[in-house]
């Protein structure tokens, strides 16, 4: 009596602890790889977006420098006179901003 009563607790146990009421991730589990995958391209997006807008800026006040040097220095080596440096600074200038 003993051994088929230990024998049944044994079976009703195994038989609990199998059934742990798992069936599966359910029809919802797409929801979060597509979530995580609209992150991680949300960042890339706006760090690549904000990183060009940053690059443009930079090359074009680079090139505006550039100008103005280059303006600066012919107009202290004596090739253009200081009527004709303000006239072509206002130009860079003007174009600079726009």
């Amino acid at each position: 009596m003993h051994t088929i009563l230990a024998g049944t607790i044994l079976a009703g146990t195994a038989t609990a602890a199998s059934d742990d009421h798992w069936n599966g991730p359910g029809p919802w589990w797409p929801i979060f790889p597509i979530l995580w995958f609209l992150v991680v391209i949300a960042f890339i997006w706006t760090f690549g977006f904000l990183g060009r807008r940053r690059w443009g800026r930079m090359h074009a006040l680079t090139g505006q420098r550039a100008g103005e040097a280059r303006l600066a220095e012919r107009y202290a080596a004596g090739e253009i006179d200081e009527q004709e440096y303000e006239r072509r600074l206002a130009t860079l200038k003007r174009l600079g901003s726009a």
